[in-house]
């Protein structure tokens, strides 16, 4: 039938979708590489600048480090970088020049995949993108068609989406992002080929959450569809509000007749790595997820849906989840029913939030009102006029819109100094500089990690913080540990 290649997601898109982007460390990470090298993916979804904001905020790890480090373990396997094209890290829009030093310098320290997710589909700006990759030397610049159901996201306007992206000569692939998990079989069958005969010998990946359930069924006919590469998460970190878990994809695939090259022992030892794991740091797993046809209305993502129910539960709030839902489909289509793939689904569920605990369009983020504004490009359908007037008709918006221009590579070279490297510039111009700082003094990030140990781990760390144990003796049969905190109240083992 067809060879099917693999794109592994654990490390990004799972992390986010199942652990809020703040289950994995740096050693987590290169425990695991070198398994995940084994395997043969065509590509790992490695990080994004999400997810380096959050290895420093809450690991105060370099995510530079790891990447250089990542890349000396796994020499082979494609290391992918997602973005937007118009932000790194913070939620303000970045430079042009500012986003090509970002692309310089991930080229520099590993990453040689990059997907182009505008998330307008502009495509101007999306070949703008696809242009400052390839100068920084990106070799797979991957253009992404991000599937959503509204009145104007019908094949048609993908299919004129697809041609532009293989007329494109800075673009290499095409995968279709279907962020909510709410491509059906049947939806596929029309839109897929269609897609398909618009690229010509442009390779389709399919990268779809099973957040309902559809996507195993999807992916099982996606390859008869002309679909090359599909995209699956490992073990534990696979299913729920990430992707299809990949041992099951694999045997669906092969069982419809496909052929999957994979090693597949190192496949089991890489997800016996993230389940082992997942026990030991007491995180969250995926399991396969029941139809749940509200999706279809809010369409919130995985990783955004686990952080709105955190954050109802920390508010007292957790019971208007439903109205809340509900109101999120309202805001979308009164905003021009913007894709919900970040930065929109934050935008989104936060403006919905507000308009259920108060009155609606009284409070609005600022990233709303620079949605209004225009700064994220041109919505695909218009606002609803009344809307965007009681969005614009407010001080803080004529704030916004008079703001200037963000800072060059220069500027911020005369801002934050000429004595750190390119690598420490990008993140204090993106970060408060307490996290940044707080990263440095950490030093390098532990390297190795045994998750059979953790547990022991703990319990010292534990006992090292009560200042009335003095002694501990642990013993087993090939085992004997004693520990003894000195008078200065250093422990000594």
């Amino acid at each position: 039938m067809a060879d099917v290649g693999l794109v592994d997601v654990s490390l990004r898109d799972g992390n986010q979708s199942l652990w809020g982007a703040a289950g994995l460390r740096t050693a987590h990470v290169l425990q695991v590489a070198p398994l995940l090298e084994r395997v043969g993916f065509r590509a790992l979804d490695y990080t994004s600048s999400t997810a380096m904001g959050m290895l420093v905020r809450t690991h105060r790890e370099n995510p530079w480090e790891l990447f250089r480090r990542t890349r000396e373990l796994m020499p082979r396997t494609k290391l992918q970088f997602i973005g937007t094209g118009f932000r790194f890290i913070s939620w303000q829009n970045s430079h042009p020049e500012t986003m090509q030093l970002v692309y310089d310098r991930l080229v520099a320290n590993g990453i040689d995949r990059v997907v182009v997710l505008d998330p307008m589909h502009d495509m101007d700006a999306a070949r703008a993108t696809a242009h400052r990759l390839k100068q920084a030397g990106v070799d797979e610049v991957v253009g992404a068609l991000t599937f959503t159901i509204s009145a104007v996201h019908d094949d048609a306007f993908y299919v004129d989406l697809a041609r532009q992206m293989r007329e494109c000569p800075d673009m290499d692939r095409v995968y279709v992002k279907d962020p909510a998990g709410i491509l059906s079989a049947e939806r596929a069958r029309s839109l897929l080929p269609a897609i398909r005969a618009q690229l010509g010998s442009m390779p389709l990946e399919l990268h779809s959450h099973a957040t309902i359930g559809l996507s195993p069924v999807t992916y099982s006919i996606a390859p008869e569809l002309g679909v090359e590469v599909v995209q699956t998460g490992c073990g534990v970190l696979g299913n729920g509000s990430s992707l299809p878990e990949v041992r099951r994809t694999v045997a669906n695939l092969r069982e419809m007749g496909h052929r999957v090259d994979i090693d597949d022992r190192a496949l089991e030892l890489a997800c016996d790595f993230f389940d082992r794991l997942t026990a030991a740091e007491e995180l969250p797993t995926g399991h396969p997820q029941d139809f749940d046809a509200a999706f279809l209305h809010h369409q919130i993502a995985g990783g955004v849906m686990t952080t709105t129910r955190r954050q109802l539960r920390e508010i007292g709030m957790e019971d208007r989840f439903e109205s809340l839902i509900e109101e999120v489909g309202r805001v979308r289509a009164e905003l021009g029913y913007p894709i919900m793939v970040t930065p929109f689904p934050q935008m989104v569920v936060s403006q919905a939030l507000f308009n259920v605990i108060g009155e609606r369009y009284v409070t609005v983020p600022d990233q709303v009102i620079r949605y209004a504004l225009g700064s994220f490009g041109r919505p695909t359908a218009p606002l609803d006029p009344d809307v965007l007037d009681r969005i614009l008709d407010r001080p803080r918006a004529r704030e916004l819109a008079s703001e200037p221009e963000p800072p060059t590579p220069a500027e911020l070279r005369r801002q934050f100094g000429t004595a750190i490297s390119d690598e420490e510039l990008l993140l204090r111009a993106h970060m408060p500089a307490e996290q940044v700082d707080a990263m440095l003094a950490a030093g390098p990030a532990p390297q190795h990690f045994n998750p059979a140990l953790a547990p022991v781990l703990t319990l010292l760390r534990e006992l090292g913080e009560r200042r009335t144990v003095h002694d501990l003796a642990v013993a087993k049969p090939d085992l004997r540990l004693f520990v003894h905190r000195r008078a200065e109240g250093a422990i000594r083992a």
